[in-house]
């Protein structure tokens, strides 16, 4: 019987129309004759959703009773007995209630494709196994319903149904997705337009994934080698040579001409496993692929062309960038090198040759280390000298040998001095041998000539074959030695990253494993001074030097009084104090000097960042005073003044009404001027940093009453929805009603008559939420930043009783004290102001309604 075949609806929230989306499909089948039923689907009561079912068949559902509360689940006898063509099954990642057959609905659809049923179904990308710690991160909320992302993956369909965070928070308020009631609660905390942002590219980004894994299955399946443009893919290969950073830079300018390119840097290394590359310089190139957004791999291989193309081919790429060959004219005559080859063989993938300085001018020759120890060497040639004249005596003294075992024997003896001493020893045992060999043991004796032909031939293979075996075992010790010494500097570099990873500040963590690793007394990281910079005289000055990290004693402070120097750039250079270090050792400093530069770098910036962020709030602050200054103090002077000098005016004579309201406008002014005051000293206190903030756990069912018992009258109608098992907010008790004064206030002030501000208050990710809301004109949400700016007169502001500082002073105040306030657009119209404040503890909430 074959499988069904799975359909899955994948969206990023609730409400963006998977269900509909599946249940138009189900009714598509079935008007194109396939026999459809619905076996499950949640309508959560949407109008829309339960008239797309129409006349599609329904199999009831099973009661089942857990813990003496009914539940409804899908019948899934009921489905398998029916055996439809399709089966219509929603919530794919829902868990079932206890005394099923199956703990997870995923399961039951198994089953049913097992049955050979195909199945429509639905998931959002929160409820993937694979994102949901950082959707908990994203949203605050922890989603308890997971499916394995293998089960989506398998599916044979996987259909994005997707809607903008704008256009899903409109239908959240026009009451298509949640009752009325939740409305408010689900825009302010899951349905804010970050969260639905960041859920979007999550579920654009795993579905673009899936459709790579298909592309690739599909090419696998048909045995296409050949490269499919479906994006560009930019590919430069790097030998750890100096061109590196220049072809990265060029291969980076190409990507960037094709919108969404990725840029992918490639180093192939032996597969010996010897080292054959400046690891410094392989450090400082991937550094700078990283910063240019690409990524860095390493492959092994002999032939570097066809490990190149196979790489290239494998990651699907359109372009490869190599550079111009480093091997001089001479050298290029025998060998057409790698770029050409690599062209040669690139079929449709275009290859960028691309020049440098280094282009033509020949590989400087490595100094090639000897193979074995001076001790071993010397072993050797003492072998040679005394064994070769041990062996012919003993020779001698058995005359029933042939030539021909001479001959072995000699050989027998020129193999063991190459293993003892290496090449050079082994060549002069060789030489000796076959001087006594003709001297004593081949006719004529005792004569450097040769009677027989067959004698000169068996000297000459002897002779042949010593050569070969000597080169051969000289070679073996080199290449041991050098793998074990790439064994060891990979083993280093990797302790040194990890160690790296785990400290909490980078770079005094690598300067100290440096240390530990080569045995040293002190490192320390010394920058050349600005005026001394391209001054080879200056550079030499001790003074010209500042040690700007160490560790370590005695860390030395200028480049000359430490044993060993790496310079890093043209200002910066690692100094090495303790021993001198072998050249073999200064290639790996030289990748950690690299490393160190960028983890300096990146300390500065997080420095610069960190001194900046109090100077920009400083400034804004003095930019609020000052025009509070030059506005809102005129305009209460302004009206006492004027009231006080008609009251003194010898030329009028008022009544007791007219000298009443007189009166009251200037203790109105007065009032405001006081207030105005107030905040102005409580900005300058921000400002300066001096405002006394004493966090304390307050309740907001308490604070919230005493801040409209401040406000008078004016503030009897405000309605307040504050939950009873709301946690206690972190906060001044001072200041966080001053804040909420300042909001309700304004709130008021600009709601219509007969409709006043709501108060409302929740729970989220560890922050309590007060939400101040009103349904007066609103404003602009590109223009939402404004109301935090004094004397900007938008929507929400009036023109008669100035703007202050009330707004602004409430953002300062709440940010004293860790909390935030931010704006948002009430439903149906108005300004909601959002306070968050830290939780004094947090409390775990569940996810959203599907």
């Amino acid at each position: 019987m074959p499988r069904g075949e799975l359909r899955i609806y994948l969206g990023a929230a609730p409400g963006v129309g998977k269900t509909y989306a599946m249940l138009e499909e189900a009714q598509r089948r079935a008007a194109r004759g396939t026999d459809v039923v619905v076996g499950l689907v949640e309508t959560h009561g949407r109008a829309h959703t339960d008239a797309m079912i129409g006349d599609l068949e329904v199999v009831p559902r099973r009661e089942i009773t857990y813990r003496g509360t009914g539940f409804t689940e899908m019948d899934l006898d009921a489905v398998l007995a029916r055996r439809p063509e399709v089966a219509v099954v929603d919530e794919l990642a829902h868990t079932n209630v206890p005394g099923s057959r199956h703990e997870k609905r995923w399961q039951d659809i198994q089953e049913l494709l097992d049955a050979g049923i195909s199945v429509l179904s639905t998931v959002n990308v929160q409820h993937l196994e694979s994102v949901n710690d950082v959707v908990a991160q994203i949203t605050g909320t922890t989603q308890r319903e997971t499916v394995p992302d293998e089960i989506v993956r398998a599916a044979e369909q996987v259909e994005l149904v997707d809607m903008t965070p704008e256009a899903l928070r409109r239908r959240m308020a026009h009451g298509n997705i949640y009752r009325p009631d939740k409305i408010d609660a689900a825009l302010g905390n899951y349905f804010r337009v970050g969260n639905l942002t960041a859920l979007r590219e999550l579920a654009l980004l795993w579905l673009a994934d899936k459709v790579d894994d298909q592309l690739d299955a599909y090419r696998a399946q048909q045995g296409i080698s050949a490269t499919w443009e479906a994006r560009e893919r930019v590919v430069v290969a790097l030998t750890g040579g100096p061109e590196g950073e220049t072809l990265v830079r060029r291969a980076a300018r190409i990507a960037a001409r094709s919108k969404g390119a990725d840029l992918l840097a490639v180093h192939v290394a032996r597969s010996d496993g010897l080292a054959d590359a400046d690891p410094a310089q392989l450090a400082r190139q991937r550094v700078l692929v990283e910063s240019l957004g690409g990524t860095y791999h390493q492959v092994l291989g002999t032939d570097i062309p066809a490990a190149l193309l196979d790489f290239a081919r494998g990651v699907n790429a359109t372009q490869l960038v190599l550079g111009a060959s480093r091997r001089g004219r001479f050298a290029q005559l025998f060998a057409r090198g790698v770029g050409v080859t690599t062209i040669a063989l690139s079929g449709p993938i275009d290859v960028h040759l691309v020049t440098h300085p280094e282009a033509g001018r020949g590989r400087r020759a490595a100094a090639v280390p000897a193979a074995l120890s001076r001790r071993r060497r010397l072993l050797g040639f003492a072998l040679a000298g005394l064994g070769m004249p041990l062996l012919t005596l003993l020779l001698r003294a058995l005359p029933d040998l042939s030539l021909t075992n001479d001959i072995l024997l000699f050989l027998a003896g020129v193999v063991g001095v190459a293993l003892v001493g290496g090449l050079w020893p082994a060549l002069v045992a060789a030489l000796a041998g076959s001087l006594l060999l003709n001297w004593f043991f081949t006719p004529p004796f005792y004569t450097l000539t040769i009677a027989e032909a067959d004698n000169l031939l068996a000297l000459g293979v002897f002779v042949g074959v010593a050569v070969a075996v000597s080169w051969v075992v000289d070679v073996a010790a080199r290449r041991t030695r050098e793998a074990a010494r790439a064994s060891a500097d990979a083993q280093t570099l990797a302790t040194v990253a990890g160690g790296v990873l785990r400290g909490e500040r980078p770079l005094p963590a690598l300067l100290d494993r440096l240390r530990e690793t080569f045995g040293l007394r002190a490192v320390s990281v010394l920058e050349l001074a600005t005026d001394a910079e391209g001054r080879p005289d200056r550079a030499r000055d001790e003074g010209a030097w500042r040690v700007v990290a160490s560790v370590g004693d005695l860390p030395a402070c200028s480049p000359s009084a430490g044993e060993t120097a790496v310079p890093v750039d043209d200002r910066l250079t690692v100094v090495l104090s303790g021993r001198r270090l072998e050249a073999a050792d200064r290639r790996i400093v030289e990748a950690f000097a690299a490393q160190a530069a960028v983890a300096l770098k990146q300390e500065r910036l997080a420095e610069e960042a960190a001194t900046a962020r109090p100077l920009a709030e400083a400034d804004r602050m003095r930019t609020a005073l000052l025009a509070a200054v030059s506005h809102d103090l005129r305009t209460p002077l302004a009206s006492a003044k004027a009231a006080v000098s008609s009251l003194r005016s010898p030329d009028i004579e008022f009544d007791a009404d007219d000298r009443e309201e007189l009166l009251a406008t200037a203790d109105e002014s007065l009032d405001r001027l006081g207030r105005l005051v107030a905040n102005l000293l409580d900005m300058s206190r921000l400002q300066a940093g001096a405002l006394g903030v004493t966090h304390a756990a307050i309740g907001l069912e308490d604070a919230v009453p005493r801040a409209l018992d401040e406000l008078g009258p004016a503030a009897a109608d405000v309605s307040t929805d504050i939950p009873a098992d709301l946690p206690a907010a972190t906060a001044d008790p001072g200041l966080l009603e001053r804040v909420l004064v300042n909001l309700v206030a304004n709130a008021l002030r600009h709601s219509p008559p007969g409709q006043p501000p709501t108060v409302t208050a929740s729970a989220h990710a560890g922050q309590v939420e007060l939400r101040v809301i009103d349904t007066g004109p609103g404003i602009p949400e590109d223009q939402w930043e404004h109301v935090f700016l004094p004397f900007q007169r938008l929507g929400d502001r009036d023109n008669q009783t100035g703007v202050g500082l009330g707004l602004a002073l409430s953002r300062g105040l709440a940010e004293a004290m860790g909390g935030s306030i931010t704006p948002e657009t009430t439903p149906g119209g108005g300004l909601t102001m959002v306070l968050r404040l830290p939780a004094a503890t947090n409390t775990a909430t569940e996810g959203p309604q599907e």
